[in-house]
């Protein structure tokens, strides 16, 4: 009799794993030796990291975001854990696999209009930061309401504690923005080129503080009185990109303890490529909180005014009109309103968006 042939089925076929389907175990390590430490500069993928609590001549720790963390984005002012090369020697690197959950965000945006493409790209500025010191020359070039108000806004809404700063004040007196922000109880700081900085270094004590400002205002050569290492400081982190200058970004600095005082001098975090706050990602509703002084004035308002110069009824008009706020507060909010609906182009300069300073 012939030999009957063999059936076979899937059981006599082996497939050999290729490298690429090998399982991965999603255990992660726990990294219980992970030491925390504060970013202070990011630059293409590198981030400087300094120890929490370390001295103040300690080095900076060049760290890369771990692959773990996906798609988190890591930004100056966020509070991580480091594993890895924590020396902070040359050439070493360590790896961030932790963000701490942050107590803050200031976020701004290219344009005004989110039905835009820069306005729907939404970039985190600092994150953590407890106060935004808006620095603002008294002359030459004259105070700006509108980016002043801007960066109210921005501020309120990322729940960060304002702080208006009036440099050049031996050129002009600050009567006429104390006059426009009188309703707000805005607190602010004068600066004068040969004034001391007591009452600024008070302020910014304990606290991580961001500034802000135009070209021109004095805002780096406020930077440098604070801190008087801050050129030598900003060198040593630029190293980090390997040739970028990091004048581009935001950097924070550690400032110097006053005196024998141990308390925490606080640091400061200079944003030199930020010269405006889009505002896309600010709702209109939330807008007005950057106006306190206008709230009230709404809560009569007929339920789905949008507070414009086209909507008949507006009680900001009357509320405006009964002297209970400056109209040119009003004036301010509804260009910022106009700006979100894309009536209008961000960029542009109002012709009322600057102050007569009063002469010193």
């Amino acid at each position: 009799m012939p030999e009957r042939k063999r059936e076979y089925d899937e059981d006599d076929v082996r497939i050999r794993p290729g490298r690429s389907s090998r399982p991965r175990t999603r255990t992660r390590p726990k990294h219980d030796d992970a030491v925390d430490a504060l970013v202070i500069t990011v630059d293409r993928g590198r981030y400087g990291c300094v120890v929490t609590d370390a001295p103040p001549d300690s080095p900076v720790i060049t760290a890369m975001r771990a692959r773990e963390l996906g798609r988190k984005s890591v930004v100056v002012g966020d509070r991580v854990a480091l594993v890895g090369d924590v020396t902070g020697a040359p050439g070493a690197l360590a790896r961030i696999v932790r963000i701490a959950e942050r107590t803050s965000v200031l976020r701004r945006t290219a344009d005004d209009d989110d039905t835009t493409p820069e306005g729907r790209l939404e970039r985190v500025v600092v994150a953590n930061a407890d106060q935004l010191v808006i620095v603002s020359a008294l002359s030459d070039p004259p105070p700006r309401t509108g980016f002043i108000d801007r960066c109210l806004v921005a501020a309120y809404d990322a729940d960060i504690e304002p702080l208006l700063c009036l440099t050049k004040a031996d050129l002009a007196g600050p009567e006429a923005v104390l006059d426009y922000y009188a309703e707000l109880d805005l607190p602010y700081v004068l600066v004068r080129p040969d004034s001391d900085l007591g009452d600024v270094r008070k302020r910014l004590a304990g606290a991580i503080s961001v500034l802000v400002g135009h070209s021109g205002v004095g805002k780096s050569t406020l930077v440098n009185r604070l801190v008087p290492d801050a050129l030598r400081a900003v060198g040593a982190v630029s190293a980090i990109g390997k040739g970028r200058h990091t004048s581009t970004s935001a950097v924070a600095l550690r400032l110097p303890p006053v005196g024998r005082s141990r308390k925490d001098p606080g640091w400061i975090i200079d944003t030199p490529g930020i010269r405006s706050f889009g505002l896309a990602h600010v709702s209109a509703e939330s807008l007005l909180h950057g106006f306190p002084d206008l709230v009230e004035g709404t809560l009569d308002d007929q339920p789905n005014c949008g507070h414009t110069a086209a909507d008949v009824g507006c009680r900001l008009d009357t509320w405006v009109a009964e002297g209970k706020a400056d109209p040119r507060r009003l004036a301010s909010y509804r260009r910022l309103l106009a700006s979100r609906a894309g009536d209008t182009d961000p960029r542009d300069t109002p012709p009322d968006d600057t102050l007569t300073p009063h002469p010193v």
